[in-house]
């Protein structure tokens, strides 16, 4: 009986398990075709914009050298002519023209990083696992979620402190991890709000903080560091924390899938380590620690030399 027990014990654990990576499957599948069709349809009319201001720029300060070369040689002009001048305000507009194009350049510009960032974020994998910049990543996913870390009506601005390393391109499944650094910094800003808004003990509101830190550990692994200075979690959480469908949100607000799928994805894909470090009162920390280049060639190699033996 009791082996019947363990056995429908591990059976149930794995129908969770499968339901769990159905559901955030599909979740992702619909998060990265959503993010990279809204990438694709802003990608082309803004680099019609973007390449057209350059010439636009050009044609004004063109334009506006004919009109002071006409001011030199002709500075008394005819009435009407006159009367224009100071109805559009000549002097005003040739000064502010540039700086108008300028700065609808710069808009351009950022909308195109934007556009990259999205791209980035959305990368599916379906080439398998590919070198990739764990930092460009990590900057993809905090520039989607940079709305949520300004201040808002009910608590002040979250800080973002970054220490990044001098990482290489590591080997990876670039779009998953993606997913895992969006469920771990929306889970920190989501605790930093809630924490803030209720006012919990143990967190300065003019001081809510994530912290992200990178850097290369021995055995050739890459390890990011994600922490935020909220109220912690206890021990019973803790323990609890990557289980399928745990969750301290309140109903409608979580699905408990977010750090379950994140540590599959960091273990069962990439044969990494994520751990959460917390204490109440003392913030959290997430650690992820990845090699950064598998061993599966070598590992096939080693298979293949015992069964020749």
């Amino acid at each position: 009986m009791r082996e019947k027990a363990e056995q429908l014990e591990r059976a149930l654990q794995q129908l969770q398990q499968t339901q769990a990576q159905l559901v955030h499957t599909e979740k992702l599948s619909a998060l990265g075709e959503l993010t990279a069709g809204i990438a694709h349809e802003i990608n082309n009319p803004i680099n019609f914009i973007d390449a057209n201001i350059s010439y636009a720029r050009n044609y004004v300060r063109d334009l506006l050298g004919l009109v002071n070369l006409y001011a030199k040689y002709y500075p008394n002009p005819v009435e009407e002519i006159q009367e224009e001048i100071e109805t559009v305000e000549l002097d005003f507009l040739s000064e502010d023209l540039p700086k108008l194009l300028s700065s609808m350049k710069v808009g351009t510009d950022r909308i195109c990083v934007i556009v990259s960032s999205m791209r980035n974020f959305s990368r599916l994998d379906t080439d398998g696992m590919n070198f990739a910049s764990i930092h460009e990543g990590i900057d993809s996913t905090l520039l989607i979620l940079q709305h949520r870390l300004k201040a808002n009506g009910k608590s002040p601005a979250i800080q973002l402190i970054k220490e990044y390393d001098d990482l290489p391109l590591v080997e990876c499944y670039a779009g998953q991890l993606n997913q895992v650094f969006m469920n771990i910094i929306s889970n920190a800003i989501d605790v930093l709000r809630d924490s803030s808004n209720s006012s919990v003990a143990g967190v300065q509101k003019n001081l809510l903080t994530i912290q992200i830190s990178t850097e290369v550990a021995e055995g050739d692994r890459a390890v990011i560091r994600i922490s935020d200075n909220g109220p912690g979690m206890t021990e019973e959480v803790k323990d609890k924390i990557f289980n399928h469908f745990f969750t301290t949100k309140p109903a409608g607000k979580g699905t408990g899938l977010g750090l379950s799928i994140s540590s599959q994805i960091v273990r069962e894909k990439h044969c990494g380590c994520l751990e959460c470090l917390s204490g109440l009162g003392e913030g959290t920390e997430f650690v992820i620690s990845l090699p950064i280049r598998q061993q599966r060639l070598e590992t096939s190699r080693l298979v293949e030399m015992q069964e020749a033996i």
